[in-house]
């Protein structure tokens, strides 16, 4: 593919991701012309207003994007200087999403391709794509042909008499990305890009390798499962279910008599997809609900916590499982599958994914992203690792139409809305 384009050595960029568990804000700057950044600012903090992706209350919401960021300036403040942040990059969930496949052809005429025709192919497909409840947000080309002969990485210098550019356009519901536009708005931050979740997961957490033989990326959050299909260095397909970690609480919570608190708690101490021998004599200690004093709590084997957690985590992967085949993206993964996440944490998770999904299964974490502490390089924060990724590296992704009438729903248009009402 054609490399990519990449965010000036020295800049300064945030990334935030706004989870049904916790809102996080990495801060990094560039530190070479290849586009490799390191992080100088990290900030975390549980979020409120948030369920099952979904922002319920906009101003808890925004109080926790404050706290996160504030937390990340701290600890970035002999770097940046005193000069406050503004550009930022922020995730959005799938559950707001479409993913759709197009291809265009334009004539060449025997003249030699440019970098112009591909731009105008991607233009062309941009404005098929367009509809009133929708803007772009990403805009992938996929693969070229020319003259009718495809695998062709970069057609830029052949000479042909036609080329055909396929792409893959992401879109999201415009009230929903006007939620968390606002979010940045009202904390003075400048939004320069916005990425989907289980797209950052992969630039975070995939090496080249995977990304060019095809892999499937799984984001397991708090409320909401995404993933994402990586083939030949692109990403093709992007989707979510609407469960993730936080409903295998609630399960908890309600199976044991227990309050979330506790029952977060026991899923994390002894939680497990998988059960052993011994999970029917090893006997836990649950607190009754309502109760003051662990006087009053009853014990469970540990084989009733395997049992309400297992059937939870089956139907995730069966609902991503059935998502793949209707989308008929099972051939393109590669047989491998790597899980980012939080929920993906939980044990036994991995071989009950290898399972039921028949691929190879790997825990995903941040790599190539320097400046992580080790608290924050775990597969719970490969998104927002990945956001950085994405700002810094995959620019050339977002909408080319932004020049275009502003009737268009296009994401740009969105972004000059807020700046001129707010």
């Amino acid at each position: 593919m054609i490399k990519h384009k990449v965010r000036a050595k020295g800049s300064v960029i945030a990334s935030i991701d706004i989870g049904s568990g916790k809102t996080v804000c990495f801060i990094a700057q560039v530190v070479d012309n290849e586009g490799g950044a390191e992080v100088i600012g990290i900030g975390h903090v549980a979020s409120k207003g948030v369920k099952s992706g979904t922002i319920i209350d906009l101003k808890e919401t925004e109080q926790s994007v404050k706290k996160a960021v504030h937390a990340a300036e701290t600890m970035a403040a002999k770097v940046m200087k005193g000069y406050p942040l503004r550009d930022v990059v922020m995730s959005i969930p799938s559950t707001y999403t479409t993913s759709t496949r197009a291809s265009a052809s334009i004539k060449i005429l025997g003249h030699e391709i440019s970098e112009t025709d591909i731009q105008t192919a991607l233009l062309r497909l941009e404005e098929d794509e367009q509809d009133e409840s929708h803007a772009i947000i990403h805009s992938i080309p996929t693969g070229y042909s020319v003259d009718g002969h495809g695998g062709v990485e970069n057609p830029v210098g052949m000479h042909a008499d036609s080329m055909k550019v396929a792409m893959h356009c992401v879109k999201a519901e415009i009230g929903a990305l006007r939620n968390v536009l606002s979010c940045a708005e009202k904390n003075h931050l400048e939004v320069d890009c916005l990425c989907i979740a289980p797209y950052a997961a992969g630039l975070a957490a995939l090496v080249q390798d995977e990304k060019e033989m095809g892999c499937l990326v799984i984001d397991m959050g708090a409320g909401v499962t995404s993933y994402a299909v990586f083939y030949q260095g692109a990403m093709i397909h992007a989707g979510a279910v609407p469960v993730g970690g936080m409903h295998v609480t609630n399960d908890l919570a309600a199976g044991l008599n227990t309050a979330f608190s506790d029952a977060e708690r026991l899923k994390v101490l002894y939680g497990s997809c998988a059960g052993s021998l011994s999970d029917a004599n090893e006997v836990i200690d649950v607190p009754t609900l309502g109760e003051d004093s662990n006087i009053h709590d009853h014990q469970v084997p540990r084989a009733t916590l395997v049992n309400i957690i297992r059937p939870r985590m089956e139907e995730i992967f069966e609902l991503i499982r059935g998502d793949i085949d209707i989308h008929h993206m099972d051939g393109f993964t590669g047989g491998r599958v790597v899980l980012t996440g939080g929920a993906c944490q939980l044990a036994g998770v991995r071989d009950l994914a290898a399972a039921m999904l028949n691929k190879q299964v790997r825990i995903g974490k941040p790599i190539a992203l320097a400046g992580l502490a080790e608290s924050t390089s775990g597969p719970e924060f490969a998104k927002t690792a990945g956001l950085i990724h994405y700002a810094c590296e995959r620019m050339d992704e977002q909408p080319r139409l932004e020049d275009v009438g502003s009737d268009l729903p296009l994401f740009p248009q969105i972004l000059k809305w807020f700046r001129e009402n707010w």
